[in-house]
């Protein structure tokens, strides 16, 4: 059943447009967006300075209760890859088949999940031997679909990004 939402994970210091312009996107289309963290109302700043609080604790939500999950980059992925419960959302929304999206180093916390074996993924080029060690077969594409894995390499990709993310959760609905 669609929920009309999406979970997006947040810590300190992500890629400001890496993080907003997807949120921004999302709403657009009608989604109710969470940012997700350890705690709720944890305020943080991105890495050119621009805040964000979390809206929900990731103790408190579930997978099911969320159409897709964003994972923007910058420095919060390596952040939020040491969360034991991080990792068991990402597990939880690919076994749901729900739309993951990735860019940058946000592919980071899906290396740490498990997830990436056997997926074909883009990225920035400064994960590409860990995504490769975790078994995906790294592309220098803008955007790059695999099953429900949406992954994209930089801001400057971000509507290439954004087009084909919301054509997966679109084919859900």
């Amino acid at each position: 059943m669609k929920t009309n939402k999406i979970l997006v994970l947040v810590h300190d210091l992500a890629e400001d447009l890496e993080l907003w312009y997807p949120v921004y996107r999302i709403r657009e289309e009608g989604y109710l967006v969470h940012m997700a963290s350890e705690k709720r109302g944890m305020l943080f700043k991105g890495k050119y300075g621009v805040p964000y609080t979390s809206d929900v604790s990731w103790d408190d939500i579930h997978a099911a209760d969320y159409d897709g999950l964003l994972i923007p980059g910058g420095w919060a992925p390596d952040k939020m890859r040491r969360f034991e419960r991080v990792k068991e959302l990402v597990r939880d929304f690919d076994a749901q088949g729900k739309p993951i999206g990735q860019i940058c180093h946000g592919a980071s916390v899906t290396i740490s999940a498990g997830i990436m074996n056997g997926v074909k993924v883009t990225s920035t080029p400064g994960i590409m031997d860990d995504l490769k060690n975790a078994g995906a077969v790294w592309i220098n594409e803008p955007v790059v679909v695999d099953d429900n894995i949406v992954s994209s390499r930089k801001p400057e990709d971000l509507t290439q990004y954004m087009v084909a993310f919301i054509n997966l959760l679109e084919q859900g609905r």
